[in-house]
Parts: C-alpha cells; sequence; structure tokens
C-alpha cells in the first residue's frame, strides 16, 4: 500500500519503541533498549531508527542510537559530549540534529557522522526541535522560555556569521515559562509557527514579519501539539488528558466554554496527553499520554477509533510515517538488514574537527522528496562521493542521445521554474491576506 503509514512510540522507561500499522492496526517489530526524552526519537528519512537517551537524569552523559527496521537490536551507537534531549532529522536525512541540556544545538552530517557545526543557543536545556517544510531553518524552543528561528544558511555561511550581530533570525520571547513543543506550518519562510508552553498559552507566529499573530489561553498546561495538514485547525494535548481543538482559520465561537480560539476537545486519557501526531491527509491524530495509551481519533467525526497499548510504563513519543520499503513485520528477530543490502552510518562524532579537516564539507539545504527512496537500497554517501560521481555522469555525458535529453530536462525544468514562481506568488498573495486579517483582528479587539 502506497498510503500506508505507521505508528512509531516511544517511552521515558527503558522498554523499547513499539511500531504499528496506522489503518489496519498490526503489529510491527518491537525495537528494544530506547530510554527517550520527549521529542527524542526521529524517522532519518524513513530508512532508519534514531533516539537520544537519558537514563539518568542527574548524568553528564548521554547518547544516541540506531536501529534498522528489520532488526529489535540497537545497532550503532552514538555518544555525544553531553546529554542530547531533542532529535530531529531533515527530510532527506542528510542532518540530524539534537539539543543539548546545557542549551547547545548540535548539527551532524548522518552520512559521516561528522559533527558539522554546534552553537550556543539557549541559557538553558533545549526542549523542542523541528525544521520547516523546505529544510531552511531550524526552530528551537527551550526551558528558558525562548524560540528561536535559525537559518540554515547563516550557521553554514562562516563569512555571513562574523558579520552577524547573533545568529537567530528572529527571536520570540513571550513565553513566561518552559516551551513544551514547536510545530510550523506549510510555506517556507512564509509559514506559521505555533509554540506551547508551561504557561498554558499556545502562541502563533508569523515568519515573514516576526510577529504574534495570536495567543490562545488553555484551561491545561500544554505539552504538545500537532497542526491539522489543512492549517485550519490545531490539536493541543493538555496535562488534565485532553485534547484540545484550537481554531487557526476556522470558524471562532466566542462562546466557548473552554476559552477563545478553543473550539472543542477530545477526552479519553486518565492522565496527561504527551505527544500528538496526526496522519498525511490529517483524517488521523493519534495521541500518546502518560497512561500507557496510544489513543487514534477521526478528525472528521471526532471519535476514537483504535487503541494501542505501549508495553509498559508513560509514553512520551509519537510519530506517524511512511511505510519504510525495508520493513516487513514478518521478518524474525534474528534476521539481518544487511541480507538486504542496507548499512546504516557511522556513529556522530563527540567533537567537531578543525576547519581545515571538514574543509570539504557543503551545505545541501532543500525539502524534495524526491531522492529519498532511491537512497533506500544504497550505502550512505558522502559529499567526496557524490562530487566524484556527477564528475563521472560529466564526462560520460557526450553522446547525440544525451544531448537530446539535455534540452529536453532544460525545457522541462524552465517550465517547472515557472510554475513554482506562480505557486509561490499565488501563497504570499494567501499568506499576505490572512495575516492582514489576524493582525486587523487583534487591534479591533484591543481597541474594544
Amino acid at each position: 500500500m502506497d498510503d500506508a503509514e505507521l505508528v512509531i512510540a516511544s517511552s521515558s522507561t527503558d522498554v523499547g519503541i513499539s511500531c504499528w500499522d496506522l489503518h489496519t492496526g498490526a503489529e510491527h517489530l518491537r525495537f528494544k533498549s530506547c530510554a527517550s526524552p520527549p521529542h527524542g526519537v526521529a524517522s532519518v528519512a524513513g530508512r532508519f531508527l534514531a533516539s537520544s537517551q537519558i537514563r539518568d537524569s542527574k548524568s553528564s552523559s548521554g547518547s544516541i542510537f540506531y536501529w534498522s527496521w528489520n532488526k529489535p537490536q540497537v545497532e550503532v551507537k552514538s555518544f555525544p559530549s553531553e546529554p542530547i534531549k531533542p532529535l530531529v532529522s531533515n527530510s532527506q536525512g542528510t542532518y540530524i540534529a539534537g539539543g543539548g541540556v546545557s542549551g547547545e544545538i548540535y548539527l551532524w552530517e548522518v552520512a559521516t557522522g561528522k559533527l558539522l557545526k554546534q552553537w550556543h543557543a539557549h541559557y538553558r536545556a533545549v526542549t523542542c526541535l523541528v525544521f520547516n517544510d523546505d529544510q531552511s531553518l531550524l526552530i528551537s524552543g527551550a526551558e528558558d522560555g525562548y524560540v528561536y528561528v535559525w537559518s540554515l544558511f547563516l550557521i553554514f555561511d562562516d563569512a555571513r556569521r562574523s558579520e552577524s550581530k547573533h545568529l537567530y533570525e528572529y527571536s520570540f520571547n513571550a513565553h513566561s515559562l518552559r516551551v513544551t513543543d514547536v510545530k510550523t506550518g506549510y510555506g517556507g519562510c512564509n509559514a506559521i509557527i505555533v509554540s506551547a508552553s508551561e504557561d498554558r498559552t499556545c502562541k502563533v507566529w508569523s515568519l515573514a514579519r516576526g510577529e504574534l499573530l495570536r495567543n490562545i489561553v488553555f484551561p491545561s498546561v500544554i505539552d504538545s501539539i500537532s497542526l491539522d495538514p489543512g492549517e485550519h485547525v490545531f490539536y493541543a494535548g493538555g496535562r488534565d488528558g485532553k485534547i484540545y481543538i484550537a481554531g487557526l482559520n476556522a470558524p471562532v465561537a466566542n462562546n466557548s466554554s473552554y476559552g477563545k480560539y478553543i473550539i472543542g476537545s477530545l477526552s479519553e486519557h486518565s492522565k496527561s496527553v504527551t505527544c500528538l501526531a496526526s496522519s498525511a491527509n490529517g483524517f488521523l491524530l493519534v495521541s500518546g499520554s502518560e497512561d500507557g495509551m496510544i489513543r487514534v481519533w477521526d478528525t472528521r467525526t471526532r471519535n476514537m477509533i483504535r487503541v494501542f497499548r505501549h508495553t509498559k510504563g508513560p509514553v512520551n513519543n509519537v510519530l506517524v510515517i511512511r511505510n519504510p520499503q525495508h520493513l516487513n513485520p514478518q521478518t524474525s528477530a534474528n534476521s539481518s538488514s544487511r541480507r538486504h543490502g542496507l548499512t546504516l552510518p557511522p556513529p556522530l562524532e563527540k567533537f567537531a574537527k578543525s576547519a581545515d579537516e571538514n574543509s570539504h564539507i557543503k551545505a545541501f539545504i532543500g525539502g524534495s522528496h524526491s531522492t529519498s527512496n532511491q537512497l533506500l537500497d544504497s550505502s550512505y554517501i558522502s559529499v567526496q562521493t557524490m562530487e566524484s560521481q556527477i564528475k563521472e555522469l560529466q564526462q560520460k555525458g557526450s553522446s547525440a542521445a544525451a544531448e537530446v535529453d539535455l534540452e529536453r530536462l532544460k525545457s522541462e525544468q524552465q517550465s517547472s521554474v515557472q510554475m513554482i514562481q506562480k505557486l509561490k506568488k499565488i501563497n504570499e498573495n494567501l499568506h499576505e491576506f490572512c495575516v492582514t486579517k489576524l493582525l486587523d483582528a487583534n487591534r479591533a479587539e484591543a481597541a474594544e
């Protein structure tokens, strides 16, 4: 099934990672030896699972584990210089970013394990990290209450870094307590950001203007959020066991019993809702809780349609991902991923090499998913190997047939670029219209 999706769930207790088919409920392989912090589990472009590990909150050391899809045991272990809390991969699986308990952010190259960049991002522990949809920005939230927007172009450009007063594009500091979750919408640098905090608010920010668009106060502390793909609403998981539904572009009733902009709730969990994730089409919402249950909701009817139970202990991470090409539910626990021609990348470096040693590194920043499936059957390719292969192909491309193909591709590329420019213009106009409406509404409310 092309539209098959998996639910991945983990816990802060060492009970491993559970995996189910979202639509059929069939259980897949359970992955062993995982004690992940919130936001500490990532699917690296669908090729393998990665998770930060914090088994002792007082320890000064931590680890990052890799699992292949058809083997329950940990296959690669990395030991960074400090405990890592949130862990995230960009959509192409080129980079892994981790947030340290000291407030540092680390950026590794997956193929080589090289620590490319490290910078002091927050005054206290980083709690959440997310890439925007075009992969050009990294957004971080932390225990210091700040949300920062980091441009990867600036992070990788040493000349611009030396000239800039600060590394971040925006600094949002309206939260008064720890930031618990951050999510971004679609639209690249014109998208919205939604942040949640222990101050019982969720705040909606404009990336285009760097402004606060909406402040929503909830009856409970919010630990997790998930945006509806259409960005009409977002879901907020509360410590009171409820999942609140808050309006973005949906009609908002001012007489809501929960508060302004909150248009409803889902309620079945007996303890705090710690994590949320949505299916690709937005019709299904998955929630994880401290009660150890994972529940699946139909967002159209607001009914619960399926329940999964984690082995034991509280659930603190859920992911919904496309079914990996090499995941076979019938595979025995003793089978090896190498039988399928797959190899996992090397461990992540503990410390960065000198600038000279990393001089060959080039940043590939983009949101295309077109190559991710092609890379599933190959070993991880370093930047140097890619460059040599490109040169080899250029040297061989001298036949008349290749020239015809080249002209055809150039024509198709030009048409695609024109179409993209038109779509970008439409998106910018729509975004400008929505932001203006929201700001006008806020000003009108303030005037009243």
